[in-house]
């Protein structure tokens, strides 16, 4: 692979000789560094690739829970790959959108079981919580359903409403057109 071995350890599918890490097979390779003094380096095979979300990806996730000051989300997409694993995100309040980001309240821009589109900003913590932005106009809630289970239609960048009872609810909309709302 390449003389990194001053700054890393040899991990699954390589070894070490001579001072350089070399690859044992023919695949990817991953750095990890999971609370280790130096990150692990390792290759894998295309079949197991997993694809990470990285910062300024567009990811999809759903809204799992929120409070006054975040929402806790699932990633399930990054760009249109579905993950394999299951990755936690973190929206916080100052980074639900670009302007008046003191105004902000959580349960007027997400409920619990939305779809948000969103976009990594920090690979997160050791919880390997990904922080997460909406901050910008084509970024927010993509698919929401009122208490009913019905879903909702986007009328405005901040509102949803319900087709058969007509009652809105406020979110932070994604400007998504509605041909890619069929759930």
């Amino acid at each position: 692979l390449s003389p990194m071995s001053l700054d890393c350890i040899p991990g699954t599918g390589t070894y070490l000789r001579h001072g350089y890490i070399f690859a044992s097979l023919a695949g990817y390779v991953l750095r990890k560094n999971e609370g280790e003094e130096l990150p692990i380096i390792s290759v894998v095979k295309e079949t197991e690739a997993q694809l990470l979300p990285d910062v300024g990806a567009i990811v999809t996730c759903k809204v799992t829970s929120i409070n006054p000051r975040f929402a806790k989300v699932h990633v399930l997409y990054v760009g249109s790959t579905p993950l394999k694993d299951n990755f936690r995100g973190t929206i916080r309040k100052e980074d639900v959108r670009a302007t008046e980001k003191d105004k902000v309240e959580m349960y007027k821009s997400f409920r619990p079981g939305d779809i948000v589109l969103a976009k990594v900003i920090s690979l997160g913590d050791v919880q390997s919580n990904y922080l997460l932005t909406t901050a910008e106009n084509e970024l927010g809630v993509v698919v929401a359903h009122n208490e009913a289970g019905i879903q909702m239609i986007p009328i405005s960048w901040c509102e949803m409403q319900c087709p058969h009872t007509h009652v809105k609810e406020f979110r932070k909309v994604a400007p998504v057109q509605s041909e890619y709302l069929q759930a």
